[in-house]
This record gives structure tokens, C-alpha cells and sequence, in this order.
């Protein structure tokens, strides 16, 4: 039997509003609670709350044969917990259910694992533990930010106790295998290894209300019958994507919720195919074989690398700066410091410093609250100024709040 593994990204960052040279040491806040609250409020409302009723009528329709998992990052979390309440009540329905389940992730969905494994285990360890506050189960599966994988990478999850880890099944990856199997990331002992099936995703993520598909439009029973054309004996297909496809970025009017409550039945009346979490799989399919990462694969952009966040000098120089700081925030005592420099290391805000052009530039286009690349570069190296401020300038150091501020329990800094 070849089990369907939903995966759906549930992010928010926190974005940073208009901050000059001239506001560097000032004292002022540099978020943009006004738009934060906005866009966690539209797209709760949106996509969230609505989506994950489909769902849950699904898995009661189905007697919890439809069955899915979620990695919902920590911003958007505490984002939720403060502005949207019904949208994280909605998923902890979902959890209780049974047939969803809850990924790992940083909490932060940052970079760090490419660059401060003290910094990607600490924000692993507390998104672990809030997601077994917030829905009564620690994760077993991982993802890491966009999917970013290597071989290090496998091997630090892998250290966390982790028994599953999630990557993109990018072509250069597989040199001609089938991303419709488990495999073992190398170097690693027993960390079960799934890829996502690219094609049939993006049909629903990117190319299901584009009229001018040759697939267009697209009905759950051809999706269904096209995914039965797949490789006979594979172990699942991964149909991996942002969770914000539904409402959001295909909006309701495209049909795409009604596409998504029609498809579980039409899977399951194919005898061949089944539904399970990534864990479930995980937990019954033996690896077969290992895989190699000659690099690190993303599923951002066509080259399915790490150019969306990395690709230019901007980001670059951003980004080095950001992690060059880690040191001396991670040693101040200063939780309100510690929490600004994390909400900073998210990837979205090198994410919006990129430069690519054609279809991946619209993407990039599309989510950034900038007029230009330049503008997020200048803002965010602002940002970084003030942080040096903040370290330089004598502060007694504020109570943490353990509802909002990371666990700091890793272990000593290595080298990646």
C-alpha cells in the first residue's frame, strides 16, 4: 500500500517596521506590531480557522482515516496566542483528534543549523517543549526551516532524538531515484529520511488556479487518478507545502477548499493508497537504501538550494553579521535582548533581500513587506546597530517570561 504524507508549513514572521540610523540607541521598538497583528488576523481568518475545519471534518467523514501533520513555527505560535486564539484553538482540535500530528522545527525558523549548531539546538529544544505545551505530545518528526538539509544537519536531528526528518526531493538529490521511498540521510544511524514529491505538491501550492494549465482546472478525482499513475510499489507520496496555499495565496473563490474536502474520499476509494503521518510512515518502512547530500537542498526557488536566503552579497553580509553577534547577546543575561536577536534570525528577513529575477523574483516579490531588496537590507542592518547598542549600554537584566522567551540550555558553541 503507498501512504499520502500531508505536510503543511504554518509560519509568520515577526516583520520590522520603518527604522532609520537616526532611531539606532534610541530606545524604540523596532516591530511592526500593527502589521504583525494585521496579517496574523487575515490570514487566521483566511486560511487557519476555515482550512482546518475542512480538515477536521475530513478526519470525523473519514473516521480518522485522513490524517495529516503540521509544522507551525514558535512566531507563529506566540503570534496566534496574542492575536489569534481561535486560529491555535482550531489546531489543538485538530492534534486531539489523533490523526494529526506536530513537527519539530526552530523555533524561530532560522538559518542556524547552517551556521550555530549551539543556536539551532537550543531553538530546537524550545519548540520542542512548546509544542508539548501546547498540544500534549513532543514531536518525533523534524523539519528543518524550508527543508534546508545536508548531512550535518541530519546528524544534529538525529542527536535531538529524533526519529524522522522531512527534505525536499529535488532531482539533483536523487540522481534518478524516487522520492516515493524511505531513505537514510548518510552519516546518520537511524533517522528515517522523507522527501517531498515535487510535482504533484506544487499542483495544489502554485499551479491550481493558473487558467493557463493545460490541467487547469484542477478536480480532486483527476488528482486522485494522477496519482495513481505514480510508481507502483513506492512507499508514499509527500505532498509537502505552505499551509497558507488555502485562502491565502489561493484564495477561497479558486476553489481550493473544495478541492480539499472533496480529495480525501476520492484517495481512499483507490484501495492502492492509504493516509499516514510522517511518523507513522517512519515508524513501518524500512529505509532503502542511503542518500548522499553532495550540499544543502531547500524547496525554495527552482534550484532548490539555499540562493532564496544566501544568493546575494546582501544577504550574505546580513546574515554574518546577524550570527556574529550571537556570542555576545547569548552572554549578556539579557532575555528581552536574547528574544530580539532570535526574532531577528528568522529567515524571512534575508528571504526578503533577494535579488532573483523572473518567476522566482514574483515569489519573493509577493511576500516581502519592502518596496526593494536594498530597503530590507538597510532596515535590518539598522536593526543590527541598535542590537550593538543595546549590548553596549548598561541594562540590569529583565525577568525572562517563560512564555515567550527561549530555553538558552544547549551546550557549549561548536563549530560547525
Amino acid at each position: 500500500m503507498t501512504s499520502v504524507v500531508f505536510y503543511f508549513q504554518v509560519h509568520q514572521p515577526y516583520r520590522l517596521e520603518r527604522f532609520t540610523t537616526f532611531d539606532v540607541g534610541k530606545g524604540r521598538s523596532f516591530w511592526d506590531d500593527e502589521l504583525n497583528r494585521a496579517v496574523m488576523e487575515r490570514v487566521a481568518e483566511r486560511c487557519y480557522v476555515p482550512m482546518n475545519q475542512v480538515l477536521l471534518d475530513a478526519i470525523e467523514r473519514t473516521s480518522g482515516a485522513f490524517r495529516c501533520s503540521f509544522s507551525i513555527s514558535g512566531t507563529a505560535l506566540q503570534q496566534m496566542e496574542d492575536w489569534a486564539p481561535e486560529a491555535l484553538e482550531s489546531f489543538q482540535r485538530l492534534a486531539a483528534t489523533g490523526a494529526v500530528e506536530i513537527l519539530g522545527e526552530t523555533s524561530m525558523h532560522s538559518l542556524a543549523a547552517l551556521v550555530d549548531v549551539r543556536e539551532f539546538r537550543a531553538q530546537a529544544r524550545s519548540h520542542a517543549a512548546r509544542i508539548e505545551e501546547l498540544f500534549g505530545k513532543r514531536p518525533t518528526t523534524f523539519r528543518n526551516t524550508e527543508l534546508i538539509t545536508d548531512e550535518i544537519i541530519a546528524r544534529s536531528v538525529e542527536g535531538l532524538g529524533y526519529r524522522t526528518l522531512l527534505a525536499e526531493g529535488a532531482d539533483k538529490l536523487l540522481a534518478g531515484r524516487s522520492p516515493q521511498f524511505v531513505w537514510r540521510p548518510r552519516g546518520c544511524e537511524h533517522l528515517r529520511l522523507l522527501l517531498r514529491s515535487y510535482v504533484p505538491s506544487d499542483d495544489i501550492a502554485y499551479r491550481f488556479s493558473n487558467k493557463g494549465w493545460d490541467a487547469y482546472p484542477l478536480m480532486a478525482d483527476a488528482f486522485a487518478r494522477g496519482l495513481d499513475e505514480l510508481q507502483e510499489g513506492s512507499d508514499f507520496v509527500g505532498l509537502f507545502m505552505d499551509y497558507e496555499t488555502f485562502g491565502e495565496h489561493q484564495w477561497e473563490e479558486t476553489g481550493i477548499f473544495d478541492f480539499m474536502a472533496a480529495l480525501p474520499e476520492q484517495i481512499l476509494a483507490n484501495p492502492r493508497f492509504d493516509f499516514a503521518t510522517p511518523g507513522e510512515l517512519a515508524d513501518e518502512a524500512e529505509p532503502v537504501g542511503e542518500l548522499s547530500y553532495p550540499r544543502a537542498f531547500s524547496w525554495a526557488d527552482e534550484e532548490r538550494d539555499l540562493s532564496a536566503w544566501l544568493g546575494n552579497p546582501m544577504q550574505r553580509a546580513a546574515h554574518e553579521a546577524l550570527y556574529a553577534l550571537a556570542p555576545a547577546v547569548r552572554d549578556s543575561g539579557r532575555a528581552d535582548l536574547l528574544l530580539d536577536w532570535r526574532r531577528l534570525t528568522t529567515s524571512d528577513h534575508v528571504y526578503y533581500m533577494a535579488t532573483k529575477q523572473h518567476s522566482d523574483a514574483e515569489v519573493h516579490e509577493y511576500f516581502s513587506p519592502y518596496d526593494t531588496p536594498h530597503d530590507a537590507f538597510i532596515l535590518f542592518m539598522n536593526v543590527l546597530d541598535d542590537v550593538r547598542a543595546r549590548l553596549d549600554a548598561p541594562t540590569a537584566a529583565p525577568i525572562p517570561d517563560p512564555a515567550s522567551t527561549p530555553r538558552v540550555d544547549a551546550p557549549a558553541q561548536e563549530k560547525r
